[in-house]
């Protein structure tokens, strides 16, 4: 057994918990984290997907509750219905968009230098919704202040559910980052940061774990029983840190915006740019 990989197993598996959520790119985050780390090649790639599963199992523990309760009126309970369908719906252009196109930007995307450019254009992304959100809704304490147009995610509409899946589209893009394409597109379109964040929970299981299992069978012939203990540690480690992660996250939009994500994602695009523009050797395709 090699201790190293399974180290190295260990701390994406972190990696993915603590970006996963969000609005950082957890998928630009594995990237470079890979190149710092030497873990890099095809099994590598195929790990970097697998292991979000581990984050989505902490959202099903997180919310398993709610997720029961769907599951068992859906049959027969509207609100049941409603939620599953909007989930569905929410899920489709993912699949469509990351089957004709997923190749073809891995090929060409998925390297450092394109994620660090996305991690800035998505920085002042965010900072113009901020700015936007703040003239509509004012500050976050103010009594009074006008209310999101969805305030739940029992609110959403069919329509709602299928601009939130076009935006996520956008994530196929290493370094744009699902959870702010989602949470930051909900707030555009209408929807409290709290229901922004909770659909892109929800959203994420079928998403991202279908993502996870369609790689591996994919590349099966790649993989063999012995990296079975890699994807394991990597799997329980995103799973604790994503359950981390998620619980503060909740506690933190209630009471803060999402700029100081704006301006991390801007930092540290630069610092990678810099790094490669200066031919540093610790970014490996």
């Amino acid at each position: 057994m090699d201790v190293i990989l399974l180290v190295k197993a260990a701390v994406m598996g972190i990696v993915e918990g603590l970006t996963e959520f969000l609005p950082i790119s957890s998928t630009g985050h594995l990237i470079l984290a890979g190149s710092l780390l030497n873990f890099v090649g095809e099994k590598a790639k195929v790990f970097e997907i697998a292991v979000q599963t581990g984050a989505m199992f902490a959202v099903v523990w997180e919310y398993r509750q709610r997720l029961a309760r769907t599951i068992k009126g859906v049959a027969s309970e509207r609100q049941a219905q409603r939620f599953a369908l909007n989930v569905a719906i929410a899920f489709i252009p993912a699949v469509v968009l990351g089957l004709a196109f997923g190749k073809l930007v891995k090929s060409h995307l998925f390297h450092p230098v394109p994620v660090a450019m996305a991690f800035i254009v998505g920085g002042f992304i965010i900072l113009w919704v901020e700015a936007r959100h703040k003239r509509l809704y004012g500050d976050m304490d103010m009594q009074g202040a006008r209310r999101a147009r969805i305030e739940t995610v029992d609110d959403m509409g069919p329509l709602d559910a299928l601009k939130i899946g076009l935006l996520q589209c956008l994530a196929l893009i290493p370094g744009t980052s699902r959870s702010g394409a989602t949470i930051i597109g909900g707030i555009v379109l209408g929807m409290s940061r709290k229901a922004a964040a909770e659909f892109s929970f929800y959203l994420g299981i079928p998403t991202l774990m279908g993502a996870g299992a369609y790689s591996v069978l994919k590349q099966r012939d790649a993989l063999s029983w012995a990296d079975m203990p890699m994807f394991a540690v990597g799997l329980v480690f995103a799973f604790i840190s994503a359950l981390l992660c998620i619980r503060w996250l909740i506690r933190y939009i209630s009471n803060h915006d999402f700029k100081v994500f704006a301006y991390y994602r801007i930092v540290f695009g630069l610092v990678v740019l810099a790094t490669a523009y200066m031919g540093m050797d610790i970014w490996k395709d």
